[in-house]
């Protein structure tokens, strides 16, 4: 099996697991944690990029991004 392209590196999921108070983190853990992320992130993404094109733009704006959040992850 190949290497799997990630955007983004290991080391800030680490370091976000631990700034809400892991004293230690598996590399399983950050590793997966970065993969559902980036899944989180690229489904984002495309609603935004979704939004704007329905709205007859090709530039994604944040309310395109505030909506796609809405959405996908639900409002605090």
């Amino acid at each position: 099996m190949g290497k799997r392209p990630y955007f983004l590196a290991k080391a800030p999921f680490k370091n976000i697991l631990k700034a809400v108070g892991a004293a230690r983190v598996s590399e399983k853990a950050v590793t997966t944690f970065r993969e559902k992320m980036e899944e989180l992130a690229k489904k984002i993404a495309g609603l935004a990029r979704e939004y704007a094109s329905h709205a007859g733009r090709k530039t994604v704006k944040l309310a395109d991004i505030q909506l796609a959040l809405e959405v996908i992850v639900g409002k605090k």
